[in-house]
Formats: C-alpha cells, structure tokens, sequence
C-alpha cells in the first residue's frame, strides 16, 4: 500500500461511489413520483460498513491491512420501502424526503470531494511541489 492508495483515499472513494448511486436512486424516486404502483428505493452503506469497522474496533492487533479489508468487503445494498402509501394509485413516493435526502447527498459528496483534494494538497505541499 502506497502513500496514495491508503485507507482514507479508499474510504474516500467507497464513500463517493455510494454518494454518486445514492442520487441516482433518489432521482430515480422523483422522477417516478407520479408511476402508479410505483414504490420508493432506499440505499445503504453505513451501516455494514460500520458493522465492518466494528470488528476491529477493540482489538488492539488490527492492522491497516485488516481496515482496508474491512472498507473493501463494505457493499451497497439497495432495497424497495414497503411503507404503506397515502395515495390511492399506490405509490409511496414522499418527494419532500426525497428531494432533502438528495439535497443531503450532493453536499456530502462535495464534501468528500473537498477532502480528497485536501488530502493531495496536503501531500503535494510535503514534497515541495
């Protein structure tokens, strides 16, 4: 593992990626806002991935090695709401939650994007530029 390639830029990374399909699922919702029968899609990462991190919380003997196997084995799972619907064409679609969760994950995108960068500027401004 490399000084480029470390935990945080991985995390970084899984991180965005999951970003980038939490928007695409959300704008999915909206855009199906008005699909009779049509039932909301949720996505979620944290949570396994802190299930991961979890393991080798309390052991002294975890290696960077073991955290990044950890992230890596971190997976996306995407599910479908069963909430009951308050509308009679059975859709559940809720777009005042949609459109401040995908207001939500577009600003912590830009955020881990804003940290990447800080990373390389903290990394380049260590070798001189």
């Amino acid at each position: 593992m490399s000084w480029i390639d470390n935990n945080n830029i991985l995390l970084s990374q899984k991180s965005l990626d999951y970003l980038w399909e939490k928007q695409r699922i959300i704008s999915e919702n909206i855009a199906n806002n008005d699909t009779p029968g049509y039932k909301a899609k949720t996505i979620s990462f944290e949570d396994q991935l802190r299930s991961n991190l979890e393991q080798f919380s309390n052991r002294p003997d975890a290696s960077k090695n073991d955290i990044r196997k950890a992230i890596l084995g971190s997976n996306m799972k995407i599910d479908v709401s069963n909430e009951e619907s308050n509308r009679l064409d059975g859709n559940n679609v809720n777009l005042d939650v949609e459109e401040v969760e995908l207001n939500r994950a577009q600003l912590q995108y830009q955020y881990q994007i804003f940290q990447i960068n800080d990373q390389f500027s903290r990394i380049r401004a260590a070798i001189g530029k």
